[in-house]
């Protein structure tokens, strides 16, 4: 009988094909009493399994392809360092020797109390955390009971295959891509958990969330996943089955259409330019920000360079990759934001307390500010970085006057310095901000005066107005980019800087919704960026549209409160 399962859409499209159940180890382990003479024996068991498991991971980070993306080392890399960890590798042999207990039953009580470790924090990126630890135990429990590393009937792979998961590691990831499976579903996971990195990566329409998926699908039946809606049909019927078909050959047809518009410029029916860039978080993203012949790039964002290691990148790490990106896109500007890191995140070994409300604590500028040294090595990576290139400065979450100011400062101090070394770059860089606090939206002449350009970011605008957390199930169905305080901070913004000639582009995830291009566009917007695969759709939106028939029904929207009413004005809106 068929049923629907609804969960996270991870990765738009739609994928078709057959089941395939990804069978998972349970924390589950017998408890039995250990004679004083086998005790030696039982933590040798206990060793043994941890170096097959530390053996299995060296051998994946060995094998990865050389066209893998540069996520799944430093995935591997963290999975080692948890097992490496004393309180994975070393207490549960003290329990071991403390209770006389077999070693599943001691790795099980140590994962249980780190489990209620990582349930006390509230911070959604760290819980998710949670899930890397349980993969690792998952593989020690697998040697302790003489089981290799999971490894699916790769025989029954293949693109019309869909892997279906509890939950799946990088490793796993690893082991999976070279079969093309179609799409893959996990119970857990989230927005910013491993699995949805890793499926955005390989660029798979895919749903996580989907919680007790592996107890309602059988294996081999037929499953519809439709990423961009977060929902998987579970044995169709014969109608929707070609229903979907269709469908997924239309937007197939669709991408190929789209790929003649790469060339085109992006202009609007009435001959106003617009501007379509691209945001990336890796150097390699570069390819992709080519095949969509994007006009420039408009966030790269830094973090990657940061993430899963105990200390920052030197200056020269930084300059490469800064250079590598700039040099790839032959003159088009790029515009690169200072790292956007938080409290909830260790850098240099410095330990930082958790705080309840990470999103409101000391992160990005706030963070770069306290720490001027560590600023310092960034700046003057991307100060060299311009001399190759167009590049411009972007500033994350500013709030205030003086950050901008002190931000400047800082610039020309890295400016000095590469001046006293000999070192060359673009004196006359553009430094820009990001409005993603409602305090800078509502204030933006004191932001105009000093600022070459702004970057309007709405994920966080929208999360900060609304006073949601948009990583929190309970109250994602609230987070509208829709609601009239949104689009009148949104219109404050790009009208107050089209007065006084300031460049503002917008590069949340509204600017590749393309039923939002028109309203946009109607609003005053003249630059987005967006992910290189929104690129191509929202220009054939730009080339569709007369922006004189759409600003005086977009200036309309802002006076309605009604959410139904909204929806058909924008629908009107967008109708050709």
């Amino acid at each position: 009988m068929s049923f629907t399962i609804h969960g996270t859409g991870i990765c738009g499209g739609i994928a078709i094909g057959q089941a395939l159940l990804h069978s998972h180890t349970r924390l589950e382990a017998g408890h039995y009493q250990i004679p004083q003479s086998q005790i030696e024996d039982e933590l040798a068991r206990f060793d043994a399994a941890v170096t097959k498991t530390r053996r299995e991971f060296e051998t994946l980070r060995e094998n990865i392809p050389s066209k893998a993306p540069p996520e799944f080392e430093a995935f591997i890399d963290v999975h080692m360092m948890i097992l490496n960890d004393s309180t994975l590798s070393a207490v549960p042999r003290k329990i071991i020797e403390r209770e006389r207990c077999n070693a599943e039953w001691a790795l099980k009580l140590q994962t249980d109390e780190l489990l209620s470790q990582f349930d006390a924090i509230e911070d959604a990126y760290l819980r998710e955390r949670k899930a890397d630890v349980l993969q690792v135990v998952e593989r020690i429990m697998l040697s302790l009971r003489g089981q290799p590393g999971y490894v699916p009937d790769l025989t029954a792979a293949g693109q019309s295959r869909i892997l279906v998961a509890h939950d799946l590691s990088p490793a796993d990831v690893l082991q999976f891509k070279q079969h093309q499976f179609a799409s893959f579903l996990t119970e857990l996971g989230g927005a910013t958990s491993h699995t949805a990195v890793v499926a955005r990566s390989l660029n798979l329409p895919s749903v996580a969330s989907l919680h007790h998926a592996r107890s309602l699908i059988r294996e081999d039946e037929m499953l519809i996943v439709d990423g961009t809606q977060g929902v998987v049909i579970v044995d169709p019927d014969p109608q929707v089955l070609a229903d979907y078909r269709l469908r997924r050959h239309q937007i197939e047809l669709e991408r190929q259409k789209l790929r003649r518009l790469r060339s085109t410029r992006a202009v609007t029916l009435d001959g106003v330019d617009v501007e379509l860039h691209a945001n990336i978080e890796l150097p390699d993203d570069v390819a992709e920000v080519d095949e969509a012949g994007a006009a420039g790039i408009g966030l790269f964002r830094t973090e990657f360079l940061f993430m899963n290691r105990d200390s920052l990148p030197n200056e020269e790490e930084q300059f490469e990759a800064y250079r590598a990106v700039v040099e790839a896109m032959r003159g088009r500007p790029v515009t690169i934001r200072t790292y956007d890191l938080g409290s909830d995140k260790n850098i240099d070994g410095m330990e930082r307390p958790l705080l309840q409300n990470p999103a409101l604590g000391l992160r990005a500028i706030r963070l770069c500010l306290t720490e001027p040294q560590r600023f310092q090595i960034q700046l003057r990576a991307i100060l060299r970085a311009s001399h190759h290139g167009k590049v411009r400065l972007l500033i994350p979450m500013i709030s205030g006057a003086a950050e901008v100011e002190q931000t400047l400062a800082q610039v020309a101090i890295a400016k000095q310095a590469l001046v006293a070394r000999g070192q060359q770059f673009d004196a006359g860089i553009e430094v820009g901000g990001m409005i993603e606090v409602p305090a800078a939206a509502l204030a933006l002449r004191m932001f105009t005066r000093k600022l070459d350009f702004l970057s309007i970011g709405t994920n966080d605008l929208i999360q900060y107005t609304l006073a949601i957390d948009r990583t929190d199930d309970a109250v994602a169905h609230l987070y509208d980019p829709l609601h009239p305080a949104v689009l009148h901070l949104l219109a404050l913004v790009i009208s107050g800087a089209n007065r006084t000639g300031t460049p503002v582009a917008l590069c949340g995830e509204m600017a590749g919704d393309v039923k939002l291009t028109r309203l946009l566009l109607g609003l005053g917007l003249r630059e987005f960026s967006m992910h290189p695969a929104q690129v191509l759709a929202v220009k054939q939106e730009v080339l569709r549209t007369n922006l004189s028939s759409v600003r005086l029904l977009a200036r309309r929207m802002l006076r309605v409160a009604d959410r139904e009413r909204m929806r058909v004005m924008l629908e009107r809106l967008n109708a050709d």
